[in-house]
């Protein structure tokens, strides 16, 4: 079987949907040996690479996030020219956009299955943002069109893939048929509890003995709500002067707040980007509490990476992530503000961590993993491409 990935949201320096498309790779290369695999995605080049039993196609597009290195994958004949040649079994589509409908309509040309992972809940990420500078209205009447999109969208292919139990059944309010729901999934060999070499990126930091280590992995964007965790720290840090450290690692259009909160303070460290999953995970082990501001993950995969590493985590109540917090949420926020948020950080960081944290540890390995994650996967891609062809 030949599957295709297409995805606009891949970078350099991307995060979760890169991740999980890499992990998909090396599960191919690993353990499904009759099966082949290509990725289509944008960059600054027009370029093919083999990687084991994938390909790699890079088509050249237009840069559209400088922070990022997002592009806006434009070439859509490049896209359907790579289709046409490479034929694959199934289409899987990470893009609410432009390229999500060239897939749809290639995936008909073709006769194969097109299934759509709703990597992004841009209506309420993006859209909902945006028109209520409009009023309450206008915002109503926005939703009721995003909603009507998404389900115009997700309704033409053949499963829509989401990785929460929560978020499936959004959509299924909001009208979209065939949802599957799939939790994404940790490497267990390299994000696991390991004591070795935490002391020295401590210090690196200038993280004092005394001091807790507060970690956040992340864009720096509005819609990973980053400005309430600023906020939130520049409080924690007039309460309780110098018991805390931020490093936060990623980079954003927030990264203005985040130098001047560092001009007020040295217990602030930044890493634009830290691309080495093994390194990442290091920092993950090094730091105390993970502090996550988010309210639209469709899932929170740093969040289940760092648990796996032995260091709970700490955020605000009701997201979609709720469900991959393998540890209890009673000091987590209760309201989307910054003194809710230093509250929770407060309490939390007055409970035994490292207990906390092991046993985390233990039910994020034992509960998601990639291979348990890509079985299921390629499980219902053989189920639709059966459908499909008997239709």
């Amino acid at each position: 079987m030949k599957i295709c990935d297409l995805t606009q949201f891949y970078s350099p320096v991307s995060g979760g949907v890169k991740r999980y498309l890499h992990e998909k790779i090396g599960y191919i290369d690993r353990h499904a040996h009759r099966n082949e695999h290509i990725l289509i995605v944008p960059g600054a080049k027009t370029k093919l690479k083999a990687n084991g039993r994938s390909r790699v196609y890079t088509i050249r597009s237009p840069i559209v996030s400088r922070t990022a290195q997002y592009r806006a994958l434009l070439n859509l004949r490049a896209v359907e020219e790579i289709l046409d040649r490479e034929r694959p079994d199934v289409i899987e589509s990470a893009d609410p956009y432009q390229l999500g409908w060239k897939a749809l309509k290639v995936g008909r040309a073709l006769r194969v299955p097109v299934v759509g992972f709703y990597h992004s809940h841009f209506p309420e990420a993006y859209v909902r943002k945006s028109a209520m500078l409009l009023g309450k209205t206008a915002t109503r009447r926005v939703m009721k069109l995003s909603h009507a999109y998404v389900r115009k969208l997700y309704n033409q292919h053949a499963a829509t893939v989401v990785a929460s139990d929560l978020l499936g059944r959004v959509l299924r309010d909001w009208g979209v048929h065939n949802v599957r729901v799939l939790s994404l999934g940790v490497n267990p060999e390299i994000f696991r509890p390991d004591g070795s070499g935490t002391e020295a990126i401590r210090r690196s930091l200038g993280v004092s003995s005394g001091q807790n280590l507060l970690l956040y992995v992340g864009r720096l964007a509005k819609e990973k709500n980053t400005t309430t965790l600023l906020r939130a720290f520049k409080t924690l840090q007039r309460r309780r002067p110098n018991e805390f450290h931020l490093l936060v690692i990623g980079d954003g259009p927030d990264r203005t707040q985040l130098r001047k909160l560092q001009l007020r303070t040295e217990n602030v460290s930044w890493i634009r980007y830290c691309a080495d999953p093994c390194e990442l995970a290091a920092f993950y082990r090094a730091a105390d509490l993970f502090v996550h501001p988010g309210v639209q993950e469709t899932f929170g995969l740093a969040a289940l990476e760092c648990q796996a590493c032995g260091t709970p985590v700490v955020g605000i109540r009701g997201s979609y992530m709720d469900n991959v917090i393998c540890h209890d949420q009673e000091s987590w926020a209760l309201e989307n503000t910054a003194d809710a948020l230093v509250n929770a950080i407060e309490e939390c960081s007055d409970s035994k961590l490292s207990v906390m944290g092991r046993n985390a540890a233990r039910v994020a390995r034992s509960l998601y993993s990639w291979p348990r994650v890509f079985d299921e996967l390629f499980c219902i891609y053989r189920e639709l491409r059966s459908k499909y062809r008997r239709s």
